[in-house]
């Protein structure tokens, strides 16, 4: 008999389950590796999915909800990414969105040279759409990040080391109001963001007021002169904390699971 286990919200986690599991992963290796150039939306898509957690509430996050929320416009452009988990959702349907999403995160970040982050499987899908939290506005202040990040339960740490996923992918102007990469090579996962925050300003280069307040703000800056000067420490940081973002709202091993037999 199968081995099953049943997740917080109910999902069954058993052998099919995790079957499918790894042939998702597989193929979103496969289709990223060949197609860099999405790496960057998807690993927005898992961050998007996520940033709805509300840590007092213990309302939103990881739920497959964003699918739901494409009127929300911080999620502008997010489709890209749901289409392109589409193709492999179809293959392996039992794979819920929820785990899909952040599944395809933590790919895109190994495809493109980042650290290799753990993946627990069980994240059960919301229904419908969720109350939505307020994701980070590029124009905030260091304020600005605090009260959302903190709101999800997260660390000033957490808010540098994560920020640094502005390493993949560019700014798009009908989105952000801004145009541009963020670093040199935006598909290459690297420390480079933190290089060019310590820099300032580089010509042909985007940086949000979002971005300069973590090498003004002294609660953040020790962590950034850190990140330039170490890739090594980036990448350990980021897997922890992008493992700690990947499970908003998720709780594997909670005490309330329980397994039993099929």
């Amino acid at each position: 008999m199968a081995h099953q286990q049943q997740s917080r919200a109910g999902h069954i986690v058993d052998a099919e389950y995790l079957k499918q599991i790894e042939g998702a992963r597989k193929d979103l290796h496969h289709l990223l590796q060949n197609n860099k150039k999405f790496a960057p939306i998807v690993l927005r898509l898992a961050f998007h999915d996520a940033g709805t957690y509300d840590a007092k509430t213990k309302t939103g996050g990881v739920n497959g909800s964003i699918r739901n929320e494409l009127n929300n416009p911080p999620n502008g452009g997010i489709k890209n990414g749901i289409d392109f988990c589409e193709q492999v959702k179809v293959k392996h349907p039992k794979v819920t969105y929820a785990d899909l999403y952040q599944l395809a995160g933590v790919v895109a970040v190994e495809v493109t040279g980042g650290p290799v982050i753990p993946f627990i499987p069980g994240r059960p899908d919301a229904l419908d759409q969720q109350d939505r939290g307020d994701l980070p506005n590029p124009n905030g202040g260091s304020q600005h990040l605090k009260d959302i990040f903190y709101r999800m339960g997260l660390n000033n740490r957490d808010i540098v080391v994560l920020s640094g996923a502005h390493t993949l992918g560019r700014a798009h102007k009908d989105i952000s109001g801004f145009d541009g990469p963020f670093t040199k090579d935006p598909l290459k996962f690297d420390n480079s963001y933190y290089v060019n925050l310590r820099k300032g300003e580089t010509p042909g280069l985007v940086q949000f007021p979002t971005d300069k307040v973590l090498a003004e703000d002294p609660d953040f800056r020790k962590y950034v002169q850190l990140y330039a000067k170490d890739e090594k420490v980036f990448f350990a940081h980021y897997a922890d904390s992008h493992k700690k973002m990947s499970e908003l709202g998720f709780h594997p091993g909670h005490p309330c699971c329980h397994s039993k037999k099929a």
